[in-house]
């Protein structure tokens, strides 16, 4: 995918500097931030990065703190570059809407390698959703509302920003009330590239979602966890 536009997101200049020349070496347009509020700033005057490549540790809002403001208003492919190297750290940024979590030292040759595979993922995903959005439209339940052309759910009206793996769990869930979908299942539903992942990564996205409804209505969570399965869509919320 030539041309994409790679947001490089770090206050260390030489990293800055590598993976500009890597990017643009592979055909990809790139624009450079020495920090998270400088990115913010910019997506505020109305840039539109095709993906964003996010350092961690940041002078003043980190790279959590970013892609969480991101998050709000955007479902641009994030990955985390970070010398943090704590599963708990990987979790929260999985959890707060990364696409991928690189822990650096990386060679600039696999990040461009991650990034090529999370635009043809984004590509794939677009056009299948495109193509099923046309007959499929609106899924609702109860007070919930599924519109597969805006990739968004709305609650009693309201819109709710999901990312494109939460969007992908809550449209299984909500297909079939009632149906208990194992973590395996919905690793496969989510993670359309087949990659390896631990089930335990649903339980996280789970948890993110059902913050974002409770957040936006109280006492709204569609979501029962089956001790020891998965998850399912509960068939008489209301």
């Amino acid at each position: 995918m030539s041309q994409a536009l790679i947001w490089v997101v770090d206050d260390e200049p030489d990293i800055r500097e590598i993976m500009r020349d890597y990017l643009k070496h592979h055909d990809y347009q790139t624009e450079e931030f020495e920090s998270g509020d400088a990115m913010l700033e910019a997506l505020e005057r109305g840039g539109k990065p095709d993906l964003v490549l996010l350092d961690v540790m940041m002078p003043g809002k980190d790279g959590f703190e970013v892609c969480q403001k991101l998050r709000a208003t955007s479902q641009v492919p994030v990955l985390f570059l970070s010398a943090r190297n704590d599963e708990l750290d990987k979790i929260l940024g999985l959890k707060l809407g990364a696409d991928e979590y690189l822990v650096k030292p990386t060679s600039p040759r696999e990040i461009v390698a991650r990034v090529e595979a999370m635009l043809r993922r984004m590509s794939w995903s677009k056009s299948s959703e495109d193509t099923s959005n046309a007959a499929e439209g609106i899924l609702c339940h109860s007070i919930f509302e599924l519109d597969q052309q805006a990739m968004e759910l709305r609650i009693e009206g309201k819109p709710l920003v999901l990312t494109r793996v939460e969007f992908r769990l809550v449209k299984m869930l909500m297909s079939q009330p009632g149906r208990v979908y194992p973590r395996e299942t919905l690793v496969e539903g989510a993670y359309e590239d087949h990659r390896i992942v631990s089930d335990r990564t649903v339980d996280s996205h789970i948890k993110n979602i059902r913050s974002k409804i409770e957040k936006l209505v109280r006492g709204a969570d569609p979501i029962q966890s089956i001790y020891g399965v998965g998850y399912k869509w509960l068939e008489n919320k209301n």
